[in-house]
């Protein structure tokens, strides 16, 4: 069956709740000379936490740019939401929190806030809501103490909870973050990830989260381990320790990287 470009299909119905939030078959990503991503398939559940975890450099990103669409060359199926990544209705469905914090260093923290929100919702009908959403998003992220301090006198913490706060305007069923703790403090930390779970099992959102810390692996109820542009394992992190016969997600990755590493090897002195 020949390849098609994500996005490509007419098809607009959600098959619903049944269906899973990313479905990807064949999934390729070619930059240039290098494939990024090779020949990938996994399913991400809803209303779950999907850990996307491996070291730096492995396509966590790359993927992730696929699902929410902004990634181009992408070939092989991947349906978001039931439609096809980067599909028009999807704009208002998913949260989207890049590395990088995505915020106006000139606008307080409620005003970032009250200018994407009357992006996702204009018009005067529905102001109130986006007040109200903007309340929420806020107080979600701890930030009511600086709802009104300009968000480039906040720390880079703090900014990225701004970034947060914007992907949680509108309450989107899929929130794609990639690595939202990184360079955080431990208690900052603790409570993001408690965010994270309430609003899966509050909300029934879905939620892929990236990460190269592989002690959040252990906050997540399924994974998804890259290496190199592969992933190595989909499963839940109790099956992968008692698989791998491993005491923690960690060693459990490193004995399947080491599986990989050996299986390449043999390939190599068989042709």
């Amino acid at each position: 069956m020949m390849n098609k470009e994500p996005g490509s299909s007419t098809d607009n119905t959600d098959p619903g709740p049944a269906t899973p939030a990313v479905h990807a078959d064949g999934l390729t990503v070619v930059r240039g000379t290098r494939t990024v991503l090779r020949n990938l398939a996994f399913d991400v559940p809803r209303g779950q936490i999907t850990g996307l975890l491996g070291p730096s450099g492995c396509g966590k990103s790359t993927l992730m740019r696929s699902i929410v669409g902004t990634q181009a060359k992408v070939t092989g199926t991947l349906d978001v939401l039931g439609r096809p990544a980067g599909h028009p209705t999807l704009r208002t469905r998913i949260g989207y929190v890049t590395q990088a914090p995505s915020v106006y260093d000139d606008l307080t923290v409620r005003q970032n806030l009250d200018y994407f929100a009357a992006v996702l919702a204009p018009g005067r009908a529905a102001a109130e809501r986006r007040h109200s959403d903007v309340t929420r998003a806020i107080d979600d992220v701890d930030l009511a103490t600086h709802a009104d301090s300009l968000a480039g006198n906040l720390s880079g913490g703090q900014r990225s909870r701004v970034s947060l706060a914007v992907a949680l305007l509108g309450a989107p069923e899929l929130l794609v973050l990639d690595e939202p703790t990184v360079g955080l403090d431990p208690v900052l930390r603790r409570d993001l990830w408690n965010l994270f779970h309430d609003i899966a099992a509050r909300r029934g959102a879905t939620l892929l989260i990236s990460s190269h810390v592989m002690d959040e692996a252990e906050r997540c109820h399924r994974l998804l381990l890259m290496r190199q542009g592969e992933i190595l394992a989909d499963d839940t992190p109790e099956a992968l320790r008692t698989r791998t016969h491993s005491d923690t997600v960690e060693e459990a990755f490193l004995h399947l990287v080491d599986q990989a590493v050996e299986a390449s090897r043999t390939k190599e002195h068989t042709r």
